[in-house]
């Protein structure tokens, strides 16, 4: 039974005084007043609770303001670009100078039916989260693949810098092997300089721990150039969250674009994402700056320790070997012609362009002639630390 039911009862059909029954329920005397005159004017329909919406609301946002917020909900997902209530603010502010909180957005998102109740996400709070300082100290890098419209399917490799979200490099080729990864970490690194670090998952091209194979080309580059690497727990990839991350805004950038039949118009389109991304999309995670802003706004972070060789030296070393590169966990001195440097293991070939200026010791550079890269002593080449986040 609700309370209006009880109060009217007891003044009207028991008698009891208004004042007696507003102190006996701890209601306000002017309520008991109302509700008695409602019930004799409407008769049983006062028993039902009133809705509290105010008659008028001034500060309402106005139906042609809310239908610019649908429509720019629908021009941004259509373009496959980020459609939520914080993007769109963002989009009014820059064009009308001026527009509504991300909360109102998205309320009127939510009422219009543009919002589609997802319960079953991980709360935030749940997240152990990590951010490089600087930019440059940490890059993320990740495979990702992409079907073409000719039939097939491309493997597109992205190298993100987790301070900025910058997007360092974005290629894509038929199948990555050793030689292409080292390939296209120099292109990322002329454009963007050296990181501190690096850090991917386990797979065949970025590490051969897990295989028995020794190292692969791009751990042998890395320790060249004094660049740590790291690696996430195997079956863990939310360590490589934020390139993961930019596996789904990216595909959801190409899903709205003309198919490409061919590996060339698949990386014009992967050049245009990479523009808007890097110097158009405001990114939520900094601040609604765009990654190029965040970049350059600080200070870059540089390798701690010195590699045996500069990074233009292994650069056109790593462009010499690309096509010989034939097996993702390939060690072979034909297959990592720049990243045996790297390690001190001088190719069989004289003609190799790190073969002169290793930087190693005649006793380095002896024993590794003799020994594969399987069977140096572990002294000489560390293997790489594994990240425990």
């Amino acid at each position: 039974m609700s309370m209006a039911r009880v109060v009217i009862t007891a003044v009207v059909l028991e008698g009891r005084p208004k004042s007696a029954v507003a102190r006996d329920y701890g209601v306000s005397r002017r309520w008991v007043q109302i509700l008695v005159a409602r019930y004799l004017a409407e008769g049983e329909a006062a028993f039902e609770p009133r809705s509290r919406r105010p008659h008028a609301s001034p500060r309402r946002t106005s139906q042609a303001a809310e239908d610019a917020i649908v429509a720019l909900r629908k021009e941004l997902a259509g373009a496959g670009l980020d459609a939520g209530a914080e993007t769109i603010a963002w989009h009014l502010r820059a064009r009308a100078g001026a527009a509504p909180s991300a909360a109102t957005i998205w309320r009127i998102l939510s009422r219009r039916g543009l919002v589609t109740p997802q319960p079953h996400k991980r709360p935030r709070s749940s997240w152990h989260r990590f951010t490089a300082d600087l930019p440059n100290e940490l890059w993320q890098a990740d495979i990702t693949h992409w079907p073409l419209a000719g039939g097939g399917d491309a493997e597109i490799l992205n190298i993100l810098d987790d301070h900025s979200r910058l997007l360092a490099g974005c290629t894509a080729r038929a199948v990555f092997k050793a030689g292409d990864i080292v390939a296209d970490v120099h292109l990322a690194m002329a454009r963007h300089g050296r990181p501190e670090r690096m850090l991917t998952d386990n797979a065949a091209v970025f590490t051969g721990a897990y295989r028995g194979r020794g190292w692969v080309a791009l751990e042998r580059e890395l320790t060249a150039l004094g660049i740590a690497l790291s690696h996430c727990r195997p079956y863990h990839p939310q360590t490589c969250g934020k390139v993961e991350r930019l596996h789904q805004t990216l595909k959801k950038w190409l899903a709205r674009q003309d198919p490409a039949a061919t590996l060339t118009g698949l990386r014009a389109q992967l050049d245009a994402f990479t523009a808007y991304y890097n110097t158009q999309r405001p990114h939520r995670a900094i601040g609604r700056q765009t990654p190029q802003a965040a970049w350059t706004a600080r200070p870059k972070a540089i390798p701690a320790r010195q590699g045996i060789r500069s990074a233009s030296t292994s650069a056109s070393a790593a462009t010499a070997s690309t096509p010989t590169a034939s097996s993702p966990c390939a060690t072979t001195a034909g297959s990592t012609t720049s990243a045996s440097a790297a390690a001190g293991q001088a190719p069989k070939s004289s003609s190799s362009p790190a073969s002169g200026n290793s930087g190693s010791s005649p006793k380095t550079t002896e024993n590794s002639s003799a020994n594969s890269p399987s069977t140096q002593p572990a002294t000489t080449r560390p293997r790489p630390r594994r990240c425990e986040l």
